[in-house]
């Protein structure tokens, strides 16, 4: 039946042999003969397959009895054919053109969706290139499951697809896309810039909660959209209207575009105006402005320095993180500090330097050390208390740009050394491009005036036991 529905020459042949031949036709049948109706009807002149048009070649076809009774079949026993014939099917149908209020792929897409969590990856891929809509791309994004696992090669099928059909998504549906991409540091252009060209589309319709959902992606894989030119223009028009109806999310924004070296002057103004620091400081979510919007203010003065608006109140600086980040104290024993620590410890002994410091504005540093004109590892003990980085624990009191000051007028006798290891977490999936807040934390502790050494996972996992480390 396989050979005689592939050899078929015209629609009328494919559809004898299904319809005619009931007892011997399986589902796998099903789809080869929807695929070979493409095809054929591919071939014919007139408008094209799925144009809509009842007149030509495909609207004749989908009209013709013994079609219906081919669906009819399909539709009776997809409940009992096996994964492969139902996300074949589906594929064939969506290739064929039928609309998706159809019988038949309503009720395969049911089917499909019932079957998520027994689809091999070829098998999703398949099914959502074929839906792509609303209620499919939910379906799939909702699923804790597929949430908590990277399916890389669906995010680039889906690459392919999607800016097609995107259109056509719901705010809340591209949302889920952008946290799951986020999520997995899977920095694929294509979807991306689709997400950043709903955004440049839709954006006023959209309240801050969710634009700062289809923003952070890109700060996330520190990119910058193709579009950037027009969209972040357009986002900071947005944000001088609804600045203060989401306070958190505002800042979030903020954070997102500063974190990829934008910096939105009149927004700022708003942010750091009386009204709107009396307004968050008397929210539950207090704590976490302040903590934001003192790394804003800090980046504010270390790059950019031609601000002349408003700034935060000395009052309210807090650092922004006391202590490592979440991410790396729940991967721990998958990083290669630790074996940097011990190379340390034996290299220049534990005298010579400090682990897990936090330096304003609050950033976590993997090891810091003092080094003098020489190269020579200087004990704490040696370097003058007046050299080194200010306390943490009193960020309200030193000004960041005294700091730098401080820091490098001893430059030429002392340099401090901040050694970072850089575990694969801290970078974009399948990629050497750092995470945007990783960058930014660098960016600044230059300015600050540390010297940084990069420790990449790709060359420490190269090290075999601690003599070469």
């Amino acid at each position: 039946m396989k050979r005689l529905i592939e050899r078929s020459r015209s629609v009328g042949e494919v559809l004898r042999w299904v319809t005619q031949n009931p007892g011997k036709v399986s589902a796998s049948h099903y789809p080869i003969a929807l695929h070979k109706l493409g095809q054929l009807l591919q071939q014919q002149p007139g408008p094209p397959v799925g144009a809509g048009d009842s007149r030509g070649p495909a609207g004749q076809v989908l009209e013709q009895p013994e079609f219906h009774v081919l669906c009819q079949a399909i539709v009776s026993g997809c409940a009992k054919f096996d994964n492969f014939s139902i996300v074949n099917c589906l594929y064939a149908a969506a290739a064929l053109g039928l609309p998706g209020e159809s019988p038949l792929v309503r009720v395969l897409e049911d089917e499909s969706r019932s079957r998520l969590g027994r689809f091999n990856q070829k098998d999703v891929s398949m099914v959502f290139s074929s839906e792509a809509n609303n209620k499919a791309l939910e379906a799939i994004f909702s699923s804790q499951l597929f949430y908590e696992n990277r399916q890389e090669r669906f995010i680039r099928s889906m690459a392919e697809w999607l800016p097609r059909k995107a259109e056509n998504l719901t705010p809340y549906t591209m949302a889920l896309i952008a946290k799951y991409v986020a999520r997995h540091r899977l920095r694929e252009p294509r979807l991306l810039d689709t997400i950043a060209n709903f955004l440049l589309k839709r954006g006023e319709q959209l309240d801050s909660k969710v634009i700062q959902k289809l923003v952070f992606p890109f700060s996330r894989m520190n990119y910058r959209p193709s579009n950037h030119g027009e969209l972040f223009p357009k986002l900071e028009a947005i944000l001088e209207q609804k600045a203060s109806s989401s306070p958190l999310a505002t800042v979030n924004i903020l954070m997102s575009m500063f974190q990829l070296s934008h910096f939105p002057q009149t927004v700022l103004h708003q942010v750091f105006s009386p009204g709107f620091i009396t307004n968050v400081m008397s929210s539950p979510y207090a704590l976490i402005v302040r903590r934001y919007l003192s790394l804003l203010d800090a980046a504010v003065e270390l790059e950019f320095r031609e601000y002349s608006g408003p700034r935060l109140d000395p009052r309210y600086r807090v650092l922004m993180f006391e202590h490592a980040l979440t991410a790396d104290e729940a991967n721990r024993k998958y990083s290669y500090k630790g074996l940097v620590a011990e190379a340390l410890r034996q290299l220049v002994g534990e005298e010579c330097y400090r682990q897990d410091e936090v330096l304003p504005p609050g950033y976590c540093t993997d090891f810091l050390l003092w080094i003098n004109r020489s190269g020579t590892v200087l004990p704490l003990s040696r370097v003058p208390a007046a050299s080194r980085a200010p306390p943490a624990t009193s960020p309200v009191t030193v000004s960041l740009r005294s700091s730098v000051l401080a820091l490098t007028s001893d430059l030429q006798d002392f340099a401090p050394v901040v050694l970072s290891v850089n575990d694969k977490w801290h970078y974009c999936q399948n990629s050497d491009i750092l995470v945007g807040s990783r960058a930014m934390r660098d960016r600044h502790l230059r300015l600050l005036g540390y010297c940084l050494v990069q420790l990449p996972y790709t060359e420490l996992e190269k090290v075999s036991g601690i003599e070469e480390a």
